[in-house]
């Protein structure tokens, strides 16, 4: 068997998503799990890449601010940041502007693994997006490092991403 490239995808880990304006007890809860995972990924020497949710000041204008209207990862804000010991040095970090990443496909993604916040916004968007991207890769999304905006959105993204086959571990 060949061995494929293993990546770990941290996505939107910031203070606003955790604890801040849009923050959790789900989300909290899920960040030494989270921590742990990025350990392990560290330790075998595989990559790891970090989505940053990043938004300007007139974002309640915009199209999402309109659906969403709560400030939150304002670029260079303490609620932008990811949060404190969760990022490891030498990581990429992807600032995206929406729920998912439409730039997946500069990358080389073979066996992915997703993890982060929210599970039924950008967790399965960016899931989504990297499966019909790269068909051929393995992706996995681990639910016990994942937090929805509620316990039953959380578990109506994981039910499609089953669907569309990503699998989904850690229920």
């Amino acid at each position: 068997m060949v061995n494929m490239k293993k990546t770990l995808i941290v996505v939107d880990m910031q203070n606003d998503f955790i604890d801040m304006a849009l923050g959790t007890r789900e989300a909290v809860a899920i960040v030494p799990a989270v921590k742990e995972k990025i350990r392990a990924y560290r330790e075998m020497g595989a990559e790891i890449i970090y989505t940053r949710d990043t938004h300007d000041v007139g974002y309640l204008d915009t199209p999402e601010g309109r659906m969403l209207p709560v400030e939150h990862c304002l670029k260079g804000t303490r609620g932008w940041e990811i949060a404190d010991g969760l990022y490891t040095e030498g990581a990429k970090i992807i600032d995206k502007p929406s729920f998912g990443w439409t730039g997946w496909g500069e990358e080389t993604l073979e066996e992915v693994e997703i993890i982060g916040l929210c599970t039924d916004i950008c967790v399965v968007s960016n899931a989504l997006i990297i499966k019909a991207l790269f068909p051929n890769a393995s992706v996995t999304v681990d639910a016990s490092c994942c937090a929805g905006v509620t316990p039953e959105t959380h578990s109506a993204a994981l039910t499609t991403m089953k669907m569309c086959q990503i699998n989904v571990i850690g229920t």
